[in-house]
This record gives structure tokens, sequence and C-alpha cells, in this order.
């Protein structure tokens, strides 16, 4: 595996050189000893990093010092590429050879956006150096020439702001070394769905994966600040929040001695395309996700509102080199905003909700450590009810009539109340709030609010109606509105209506109940004066310490038409 960069002496460049033109595993040129010794004798007599064909290494500068690379191409007419990848800042870089004695020189055909400048059209003179490329960014360039020379290749590069790593990639066998993986024809990102904390990617797979079958895989990156142009300044950044001090790169010094430096290359820290977790919510934190062949992700926990930056790399898992799709920005949804609704203790509000739609309530009371008393009095159809003290959910169920709930007090406590109305029609609620548990508006119903009639009790001109009644003391109503087939008394349906709006005439009659055996609290009331062969509605109410009343369900009957 050709993987960590080696900081060569000019000892270490010799014997190199030597075992390599006798290993069998890869060919080099037949060339003259002598030839190679002259070569060698071009080299400064300082330590000289030298960069090895074919794998990408790594280096650290410190600002406005430059520093220099070499690799040695032997063979004239030779493909070269040289990839230089700014990690953390930009960089200057300048590509330069120093032709071999008495060799032919060929001119390179490498093509770039950037200053490239061409030798000139005459063969250099043997010996002379001849800049071939410079650059000046921070964006991953590359020099790349179908038929180079043979000779010296020196790499000198500069950090122009700030202190920063890089990668170095060269080779002369381009062709057989597919370091790089493959991006497909097109390289953008597709967002197929945004939401106010998700969204999900798409983007087409690389022929790394798809056709070549090579081990690789994808990463998807996130942040709040800006793209990334390359996968190691996504793990310099990562490297920045999870480490205080910079790591000691092992060509940072040259004067370091040889076994400190390599024992800093051993130890020096890697990075996995493992996945990273993150909090995506505060300012300069990235997101690192490696999706392995998947090319579809969904990012969630974003921010409503908020614009990420979102790149994608395929990684080579062999050599540990990626490439890079081209990168988007997506702005997320603004946030659904609930009208929140402040509760005021000891006052009864009433509540009307749309048809699926839902209302928040909020509630402070003045003395958080006291028990709470929450009442809800439905008045048309049931109401699905959460209330959360502190965030915590305390109760999640549906209210049809009047349900009472108390908590235990904890001190600032804040309690907040959504209500979701059915779909089917609408939806009125009454809510009360308070700390004072003896104090109660609503009177309590007992779990059957149906009312009875009396078949056998029915005539032509009286019915006897029945209900249960609870143990608390409290007052009953009894009511009869005449209706008709087509007639749709709707608002009596309103289980909240006060027996004050209804009409003198339609009053039965009132009396007061209290018993100890719930069992055994049945109620019973004559309604007499109705005229025969005539449909009515009955309805009874109940009228608590409070004031406030409650609707027993309403009861249509018809009186016999003969007797």
């Amino acid at each position: 595996m050709k993987r960590n960069m080696l900081a060569l002496t000019y000892r270490d460049i010799l014997c190199t050189l030597f075992l390599c033109l006798t290993c069998t595993a890869q060919k080099l040129p037949g060339r003259d000893p002598n030839l190679v010794q002259s070569l060698f004798s071009r080299l400064p007599s300082q330590d000289l990093p030298a960069i090895p064909d074919g794998t990408e290494i790594a280096g650290f500068l410190m600002r406005d010092i430059p520093r220099r690379y070499y690799f040695i191409v032997e063979e004239d007419i030779s493909p070269v590429t040289v990839t230089v990848t700014p990690c953390e800042a930009p960089l200057q870089w300048t590509l330069a050879l120093q032709v071999l004695p008495d060799q032919p020189c060929g001119e390179g055909s490498g093509e770039s956006e950037h200053l490239h400048l061409q030798m000139d059209p005459q063969p250099p003179v043997s010996g002379e150096s001849v800049e071939l490329f410079s650059y000046r960014g921070n964006d991953v360039e590359s020099y790349a020439a179908a038929e180079s020379p043979a000779g010296i290749y020196s790499l000198e590069l500069v950090s122009i702001e700030r202190d920063t790593i890089f990668n170095i990639y060269a080779t002369a066998t381009p062709g057989s070394d597919q370091a790089y993986p493959k991006l497909p024809s097109d390289p953008r990102l597709g967002v197929t769905f945004v939401r106010h904390t998700s969204m999900s990617l798409v983007w087409k797979p690389s022929p790394t994966i798809s056709h070549l079958q090579q081990p690789a895989q994808y990463c998807v990156v996130i942040n709040r600040e800006h793209n990334y142009k390359s996968l190691c300044a996504v793990e310099a950044k990562l490297r920045e929040s999870t480490h205080s001090k910079r790591v000691w790169w092992p060509d940072m010094d040259r004067g370091m001695p040889e076994s400190l430096r390599l024992n800093a290359m051993v130890n020096r820290p890697t990075f996995s395309a493992q996945s990273t977790t993150f909090s995506a919510g505060r300012q300069g934190e990235i997101q690192k996700t490696c999706t392995g062949t998947k090319h579809v992700f969904t990012v969630s926990q974003l921010r409503p509102s908020t614009q990420y930056y979102v790149d994608v790399f395929i990684v080579n898992l062999l050599t540990n080199i990626s490439a890079a799709y081209i990168g988007t920005f997506v702005k997320t949804k603004d946030e659904v905003k609930h009208n929140v609704l402040e509760l005021k203790g000891g006052r009864v509000m009433e509540i009307p909700i749309k048809p699926g739609a839902s209302r928040t309530l909020q509630y402070r009371p003045a003395s958080s450590h006291h028990a709470v008393t929450v009442s809800l009095h439905s008045c048309y159809q049931p109401v699905h009810v959460q209330i959360r003290q502190n965030r915590r959910l305390v109760a999640n169920q549906h209210v049809e009539g009047v349900k009472h709930f108390q908590f235990v007090g904890k001190p600032k406590a804040r309690y907040q109340l959504r209500l979701k109305a059915d779909k089917t029609g609408r939806t009125l609620l009454k809510v009360h709030v308070t700390t004072h548990r003896d104090k109660q508006p609503f009177p309590s119903l007992p779990r059957d609010t149906r009312l009875k009639v009396f078949d056998r009790l029915r005539s032509c001109s009286s019915l006897t109606v029945a209900w249960l009644a609870t143990r608390e003391p409290n007052k009953y109503c009894v009511y009869r509105k005449r209706v008709t087939d087509r007639e749709n008394p709707s608002e009596l349906q309103n289980h909240c209506l006060d027996p004050t709006t209804r009409s003198k005439s339609e009053k039965v009659s009132c009396q007061y109940f209290s018993g100890s055996n719930p069992q055994k609290a049945v109620m019973t009331e004559r309604v007499e004066g109705l005229e025969p062969g005539t449909t009515y509605q009955l309805d009874v109410y109940v009228i608590g310490q409070g004031r406030h009343s409650v609707k027993y369900q309403s009861k249509k009957v018809r009186t016999r038409m003969t007797c």
C-alpha cells in the first residue's frame, strides 16, 4: 500500500532507485548506471522529500516558507501527471523540469485554465531547468502531459495565507494506476425534496463502482459555511474541532532528528471514511456520513429556514484517494409556526378549532411548585389533547365531555396544551387551568351521559326521562323543544351551551340532587303538556358550584299518536 510520504535523504533516494532497477514488479527504463549517477549529482546535498510514483502523500507548509519536492522520470516520451490538493488554505505551486544530460527533450501537452507555462519551442539545453506549470489558489489542480521528457521534476509549494496541509500525487503511468475514482459524465447533485428539518439527495453512480467494480464508497458532507473542494479539507476541519493542538507532520521540520520524524509519521492521525456524527444546529460544524455504494441519502435534524452546503465525494478504499462531485447548497423550508395562546389561571376560555386543525396553549403558573389542575370541556366532538410539563409528555388522549387532569407541581414548571380537532365537523373547547384544586368551574358528569325515555310511560301528551347523576351536589334542569323532521337544531348539540340561552317556554323544571352511591344516583322527570304524534328534543343540564353548565346527550322522542 502506497499511502504515507517518506522524507528521503540523498542516500535513501540512491538506494531506492538502484533497488527499483533490479525489481521485476515495476519495469524501469534501462539506462546506463553512469547516467543515473549523473542524475543524482544534480540533486542538492540537503534532505529532499521525494514523491513516490502513483502514491498520494501529505505534507505541511508554514506560511511564506517554500517547500520543494522531487520525482524522477528516466524515460523520454512518458505521460506525466501531477495533482496538488490544498486542504486548508490557498497554495502557490510551480512545477519545473531539469532535463537529463545528452537526452532529447519533448514538449509537455498538459492543458489548464490557469497559468500554464509551455516550454520553449526549441529543445532546452542539457541540464537546463524549465518551468512547466504554475498555479495559485485553493482548487484541486493538475498538470498532465502525454509525452514528457526524462529528467528531474521539481515541485515548489508556498502557502500564501497561513500554515496548512496539502496532498500531492504524481505518476508517470496514469493509465495503469487509476488511483483517483472516476466521476460520472454528470457529476451534479440532485435534491428530491426539502422540508423544514430534512432534505433528500441523489447523484449519479461513479463508474468506479458501477462498471469497474472497484472497492469505493460515497461520503456526504453538509455544513453551514461553504462547499468543500476536497475531502482532505473536510477532514482538516473535523480535526480542528477534535484536537486543540495542530498535528505535527513528519516533514514539517527538516532539522528534526530522523528517528523522531519517523515516529511522528507512524503515530500521525489517519481519517477513515466512517460516519461522523454532529449537531447540525451550531455554526461551523460539519456532518460527514459515508453511505457505502448507495447514491441516495436523506439528511435529517436540520434547522428550519437555514442554508446548508452539500458535497459528495467518491473514495477509493484501496488508496484512500477521493474525487469530488459538484457541490450544491439548499435552504430548508420555514418552520410552521403555531400561534401560542397564553392561558390565565382561574379563567374559562373558549377555544374554537377548525376541522382537522390544531391549537397550542401555554400556561405558566405564578406559583409553579403548586399542583395544577387542567379542566377541558368538549362542546361538540371529541378532541385529541396532548399536555406537556417542561416538554415532557404527561397526558395524551381523546377528551369527550368534561375531563380533569391533575399534575404535581414542579419548580419553574411550564405547561403546553396541544389540541387537535377531528376532520368531521366543528370543534369548540372550554379550557380552565388553576392551582386551586377546590375551584373547579365544570361539574363532573357520569361515564354514561345518555338520556333514557321509558316507552311504557310514553303517552300522547307526556314522557318520562331518566339520567344518571353524580355524588356532588349539583342542580339539574330539564328542557324540551319541539322539532320537525326537516329541522336540524345543530346549535342544541353544543354541550357547552348555557341553559339561560333557552326560551322560558322550553324549560320543564330544575331540581337539586346529591347522592353517596353513584350506582343508585338515578334521577327522573315527567314532561307533560305535549302534543300527540309530535317529535321533541329533550336536554338535561347540570349546573355546578362554579355556575358553569354541562349538557347531557340530547334525546329525540315522539309522543304517541293515539291513546
